[in-house]
């Protein structure tokens, strides 16, 4: 079972947390990381381009010229692909980008990239994230003192003083655990997570007992 020291926001250790091993100490499949931040990625697409095809081309009612007699080749219509200004041929239709991976696959990749963060030492817990102000001078002077140049902040949504503090902070974004992602997590150097959101994840993503799925 991984383990991780408690820090204050003076950067003090004030005592450790155990994590749970199937969210925490997961295998990092790689794959599973592509295909969500994939998912992610074609969400965020507009999917609005188009191009007319002859049918939707203005003019072109009549035919350009008589069918024979003037020596070039025959044409039914100046709205045709092979005319400037005609339609397109198999050009882009509206659509959506959209797919949606099975959700063991999308509770896999949130502990894999979990576990990654926990692997390489970029996690840091914070006992209590509460500030005494919104100010978004003293959130930089608390990051900077625990070390974060480029963190994913995540605490309960109640928080309004860190998240507030934390809109307009470059390089740094606060979540709650609710809306912790992969995306999101994978394009941070490192996770501030607090205590009691620890918590929080970990019975979201933690599966039950097989005693209790039997009991089921």
């Amino acid at each position: 079972m991984p383990k991780l020291k408690v820090k204050n926001l003076r950067n003090e250790e004030v005592g450790e947390i155990d994590l749970s091993e199937g969210v925490f100490g997961a295998e990092v499949k790689e794959h599973l990381l592509h295909e969500i931040v994939r998912m992610q990625l074609n969400r965020k697409r507009s999917g609005t381009a188009c191009a007319k095809e002859r049918a939707a081309v203005a003019g072109g009612g009549a035919k350009p010229y008589r069918q024979k007699g003037t020596g070039r080749a025959r044409q039914g219509t100046s709205r045709a692909p092979n005319h400037v200004g005609g339609g397109v041929v198999f050009g882009p239709r509206p659509r959506s980008y959209d797919f949606s991976p099975p959700k063991k696959v999308r509770r896999g990749a949130m502990c894999s990239a979990l576990s990654l963060f926990v692997n390489e030492n970029r996690v840091t817990v914070v006992d209590d994230f509460e500030l005494p102000e919104i100010k978004t001078k003293g959130l930089c002077d608390v990051l900077n003192g625990l070390g974060i140049d480029s963190g994913l902040l995540v605490d309960l949504t109640e928080n309004e003083n860190l998240k507030l503090s934390a809109r307009n902070l470059e390089g740094h974004q606060f979540l709650s655990p609710a809306g912790l992602n992969v995306y999101d997590l994978l394009r941070h150097n490192q996770l501030v997570v607090s205590k009691r959101a620890v918590l929080e994840i970990q019975s979201k993503l933690d599966r039950p007992s097989r005693s209790k799925e039997v009991s089921k």
